[in-house]
């Protein structure tokens, strides 16, 4: 028992050794597979209890180096070589017909090898497992893009409206930054801690792309409790189901505002998914009635 339980010890003795001196050394940050190697600034325990008191985390340089370079690689491959042949209800542009107003597009997972291995087989799992306290599965990887100029504001809503989860906290987003973003092109804006609220009223928009905001926003509370983010590429931002949040318009005139989101539910989460078909079919219809697909 002990020599074995000895070499256990040894094993794992060598293995954190190992680790360190990969983070030391910078080999991590060259590491160009999706499994994006990284190390949280602060615990994981502290992670965990930040995101249950305020509904969101922030972490700067989640993802770094040749790894950031790869996950642009790969952003602008799909862009340009995937996206011209998606379904029409996939793809999101400002101006329907006109590239570079490209503004969203869903499920990057299911066209591409790289981000279902980012999304399925990397930190970010475990990083949702972390947080939500149980095994998760991810359903969706979205492209999100703000053109210069063009990119019309995000309204303030829940996820939660759009997931139709019992329960409605069953999930997180997470949204990787690909460019810097302050107040000039479009920062996230999150409502501390009113996921502790359940979910609000919620009404349609007219923003393409975001089809419900919340119908009584703001309220002083809100306004009081309001945080923005500026962010550098690699910075993730990590949102409860149930965090209220919402996005400025990209006023500027000539520089992007890129993300990657990544949605994750819990595995027992129970989606009703006959009113969520539905709603997509309504929206969809709605959508290409009024020119938009």
């Amino acid at each position: 028992f002990f020599p074995t339980m000895l070499c256990r010890l040894l094993l794992l003795a060598c293995c954190a050794l190992a680790r360190v001196w990969a983070v030391l050394e910078g080999d991590e940050a060259r590491c160009s597979d999706p499994s994006l190697a990284v190390d949280l600034a602060v615990p994981p325990d502290i992670v965990r209890a930040l995101f249950a008191r305020d509904g969101f985390v922030s972490l700067p340089g989640f993802v770094r180096g040749g790894d950031l370079q790869s996950l642009e690689a790969a952003v602008v491959h799909f862009v340009t070589e995937v996206v011209p042949h998606l379904p029409r209800e996939a793809v999101f542009y400002e101006r329907k017909g006109d590239a570079s107003s490209l503004k969203q597009v869903q499920h990057l997972d299911e066209h591409d090898a790289y981000f279902f291995a980012l999304a399925h087989h990397s930190r970010l799992s475990a990083l949702a497992e972390l947080l939500l306290g149980a095994p998760v599965e991810c359903k969706n990887v979205q492209y999100f893009s703000k053109p210069p100029g063009l990119g019309a504001a995000t309204p303030a809503h829940q996820d939660g409206q759009y997931f139709m989860l019992d329960p409605p906290g069953a999930a997180l987003t997470m949204w990787l930054s690909l460019d810097v973003i302050d107040a000039g092109n479009g920062w996230l804006t999150y409502v501390n801690g009113s996921h502790h609220h359940g979910l609000r009223p919620h009404r349609r928009s007219r923003t393409l792309g975001f089809s419900q905001e919340i119908a009584d926003y703001p309220q002083p509370h809100d306004t009081r409790a309001e945080l923005s983010f500026a962010v550098q590429p690699g910075h993730l931002l990590v949102h409860h189901a149930l965090a209220i949040h919402r996005a400025g318009p990209n006023q500027s005139s000539q520089r992007p505002r890129r993300a990657v989101g990544f949605i994750y539910y819990r595995q027992d989460a129970r989606q009703d998914v006959a009113a969520h078909a539905a709603y997509q079919q309504r929206l969809a219809e709605e959508l290409t009635a009024a020119g938009k697909l």
